[in-house]
């Protein structure tokens, strides 16, 4: 049983970091910080994605 739930637990890891990568590489942030957050994010899967829903993801603007 451990097998399947650490391997769907993987393919969720895997999906959620595809997607965020996806996101970084269409964003409007400069070459430097894109290649940052993609390195975090593959360096460090879990952690990397969750600082990046945190810190990456546009916020709107305050006015």
């Amino acid at each position: 049983m451990g097998i399947e739930v650490g391997g769907l637990l993987g393919l969720v890891i895997l999906v959620l970091d595809v997607y965020a990568i996806i996101k970084i590489v269409g964003s409007g942030a400069s070459t430097l910080a894109k290649v940052v957050w993609v390195v975090l994010i593959l360096a460090l899967p879990v952690l990397g994605f969750l600082i990046w829903l945190v810190a990456g993801p546009s916020r709107p603007a305050t006015v």
